[in-house]
């Protein structure tokens, strides 16, 4: 993952993590590298799971 990275362990909302996912693509100009893209497949499951938490704390 990037070395801005926040620690690991830390829980960021699905919004942050989605404006992370945003940036990553807007840096990449459309066509993620193979590091990109083992970056990108970490964001989508930390976001899929931040989405998770927060639809379980609405419930």
């Amino acid at each position: 993952m990037s070395p801005n990275s926040d620690a690991p362990g830390s829980v960021r909302s699905a919004s942050e993590v989605n404006e992370r996912i945003r940036s990553l693509w807007l840096r990449a100009g459309g066509s993620l590298s193979t590091q990109e893209r083992a970056e990108y497949e970490l964001l989508v499951v930390e976001w899929a799971a931040a989405i998770r938490g927060e639809v379980v704390t609405a419930a």
